[in-house]
């Protein structure tokens, strides 16, 4: 297998194996571990090699055992590293050894999303709607990226046909490929500390001129953008300046991380995790949502 093509099976591998964030954070077995956790990982690995064809070049680390949904089965850490490129998912193991399973493992009974609404933090962040309302969904967005461009038009439609829900928007420029996007977060960090009302207009007008911003033009863009938004010049130069605008960003992008986000845009729908953010989808899982709501506040 190329080096190519072996990198395609980690994402393959690791993409259909690892758990849904909504699933409760991994714990590490709190009792003694296990005697034969040694011999259990060593297993592991040299299955899930022999499966994926994964060389000596491809460095393999497991572990450690920690309890599933499943009282029979382990959940086991897999990272993956393979010409500097890091991967990182999950498998459930069998305890006796002799089985590995991939995909999501949830306990019937719980709610599965309950997690996800656990650690978002909707409050000091842009938002749209009714504080108290049935259905809030947050959105996880890059000012740079493409597809979040193209939420952003889908959003329009969403404000429209559901002015009952929440709306709260979160930054997550991906900066390690989007060279102007934290830049642009910071930006909007700054229009909504010095007026909420002003981040959706500055919003509005870094997506609808996407195509136009550039590394080089980024800073003169949007000082035009804040002042059409009715910003002041002045206020909001001290601010893009400043720590403060930069560590909210970073703590908004934290959040995403603890999540389990990494791409953009991710959508949670009352903690319901949607990636990419196709419309139809997304009016679904509002739907299911508000009649679910509506059933249980009766």
């Amino acid at each position: 297998m190329s080096a190519k093509g072996t990198v395609l099976a980690i994402v393959v591998f690791l993409l259909a194996g690892i758990p849904c964030a909504a699933q409760a954070a991994r714990s590490e077995v709190k009792n003694s571990v296990p005697s034969n956790q040694e011999q259990l990982l060593k297993t592991t690995e040299s299955f899930v090699r022999e499966l994926f064809a994964w060389g000596p070049d491809v460095k393999v680390k497991l572990g450690p055992l920690a309890p599933s949904a499943a009282a029979d089965y382990y959940d086991v850490a897999v990272q993956v590293t393979l010409q500097g490129r890091v991967e990182k998912g999950d498998v459930f193991v069998s305890k006796d050894g002799k089985t590995l399973l991939r995909g999501e493992m949830y306990k019937m009974g719980d709610d599965p999303f309950a997690a996800n609404r656990a650690k978002i933090n909707a409050d000091g962040s842009p938002s749209l709607g009714p504080a108290d309302a049935r259905v809030t969904l947050v959105e996880f967005s890059d000012f740079e990226c493409p597809h979040c461009q193209e939420l952003y038009e889908a959003m329009k439609t969403v404000e429209t046909e559901y002015p009952q829900i929440r709306i709260v928007y979160k930054n997550f420029p991906l900066a390690q490929i989007h060279p102007w996007a934290e830049t642009a977060a910071i930006a909007g960090r700054c229009a909504f500390e010095e007026s909420p009302a002003a981040f959706w207009k500055m919003e509005s007008a870094i997506f609808d001129n996407q195509d136009v911003i550039s590394p080089e033009n980024v800073w003169t863009q949007l000082l035009q953008y804040a002042t059409q938004s009715g910003l002041k010049p002045d206020t909001f130069k001290a601010c893009m300046a400043s720590d403060e605008a930069k560590k909210a960003v970073e703590a908004e992008h934290a959040q995403g991380v603890a999540l389990g986000v990494e791409s953009t845009p991710t959508i949670y729908i009352n903690g319901r995790p949607l990636i990419g953010g196709d419309l139809a989808t997304l009016q679904q899982y509002i739907n299911y949502e508000l009649a679910k709501t509506s059933t249980t506040s009766r």
